[in-house]
C-alpha cells in the first residue's frame, strides 16, 4: 500500500512538474511567435493577428539605413568587446582554475562581478570613472564597458572546460620535456577551444544586446542598434522594427543550433 501510495506521489509530482515546466517555456517563447508573426504584417501598425501578411517590412530594412549604421556599430562594438574578453577571460581561467588559495577566489568573484552588479549601476558607475579620468565617452569606452560585462562569459566556460582537463596529460608532457607555451599550445588550447568557444559566442551575444552600459558610454555619433530599435518603437511604433527583430531571431536560434553543434553549448551552461 505505502509503496503505490509512492508511487502515485512521484506519478503527481511528474506531472506537476511537466506541467509547470510546459507553462514555463510557453512563457519563453511566446513574445517570440508574435514579434515573428506581427512582423509579417501587410498592415502599417503593430497589430496582433496581423490583418494581413506581406514582405514589405522585410523589403524596408534595406532603405532603413539608420538601422544599418547602428547595426554596424553594435557588431563593430561586439567583435572588439568579445575578442578582449576572450584574451582577458582564458588568461585568468588559466591563473585560478586550478587554485585554492584566497587570492584565487578573490580573483573568481572579482571577475563575476559584473554578473551581480545591476547594469545600469555599473553603466553609471563607469561613466562617472571615465569622466574623472578625463575619458570622453566614445566607441573606446563602450568597448572598455561591454568587455567588462563580457569578460564573465569567457571566465565560467573556460574554468569548466579546465576542470575537466585530466592533470596526468600535463604531467606527461612536462616529463618529456615540453615547455610550458608548447604544452598551452599543443595539449590544453585543443581541449579547452570548446568552452573559448561557447564563452566567446555568449559574450558576443551578451554584447551586441547591451542596452545599459550602450546607454551611458555611447556618444551621439555612435548609435547602438538596440537602442535605436526601441528610440524607433517608443517615437513611432515603426513595423520595420518587427521586421529587423525577425531577422535577429532567426539569426540567433539558427547560431545557437550552430554552437550546440559544434561545443554542446547547453551542457556547457548547465556545469
Amino acid at each position: 500500500m505505502s509503496g503505490r501510495k509512492r508511487t502515485l506521489e512521484a506519478i503527481s509530482f511528474e506531472l506537476v512538474m511537466t506541467v509547470i515546466a510546459v507553462i514555463a517555456l510557453a512563457i519563453i517563447i511566446a513574445p517570440s511567435l508574435v514579434v515573428l508573426i506581427v512582423s509579417f504584417t501587410s498592415g502599417f501598425s503593430l497589430r496582433f493577428p496581423p490583418p494581413g501578411y506581406s514582405l514589405r517590412w522585410y523589403a524596408e530594412l534595406w532603405n532603413a539605413w539608420q538601422l544599418h549604421f547602428a547595426a554596424k556599430n553594435s557588431l563593430i562594438v561586439a567583435v572588439w568587446a568579445t575578442s578582449l574578453s576572450v584574451v582577458l577571460g582564458v588568461a585568468a581561467a588559466l591563473a585560478i582554475s586550478r587554485s585554492r588559495t584566497l587570492s584565487a577566489r578573490l580573483l573568481d568573484s572579482l571577475f563575476m562581478s559584473p554578473l551581480v552588479l545591476p547594469a545600469l549601476a555599473f553603466g553609471l558607475a563607469a561613466l562617472m570613472l571615465f569622466s574623472l579620468v578625463g575619458l570622453p565617452v566614445s566607441p573606446l569606452t563602450l568597448v572598455i564597458g561591454h568587455t567588462v560585462v563580457c569578460v564573465p562569459y569567457v571566465v565560467r566556460n573556460t574554468v569548466a572546460a579546465l576542470a575537466q582537463l585530466e592533470p596526468t596529460l600535463l604531467e606527461s608532457s612536462a616529463v618529456l620535456g615540453a615547455s610550458r607555451l608548447y604544452t598551452f599550445r599543443r595539449i590544453v588550447l585543443p581541449l579547452i577551444r570548446p568552452g573559448i568557444i561557447a564563452g566567446a559566442f555568449i559574450a558576443f551575444m551578451s554584447s551586441f544586446d547591451n542596452v545599459p552600459v550602450s546607454l551611458f558610454l555611447r556618444d551621439a555619433a555612435t548609435d547602438m542598434l538596440p537602442i535605436r530599435m526601441w528610440q524607433d518603437l517608443e517615437g513611432k511604433l515603426d513595423v520595420t522594427i518587427a521586421a529587423l527583430s525577425g531577422v535577429l531571431i532567426i539569426a540567433t536560434v539558427a547560431l545557437v543550433a550552430v554552437m550546440e553543434r559544434i561545443t554542446g553549448l547547453s551542457r556547457r551552461l548547465t556545469n
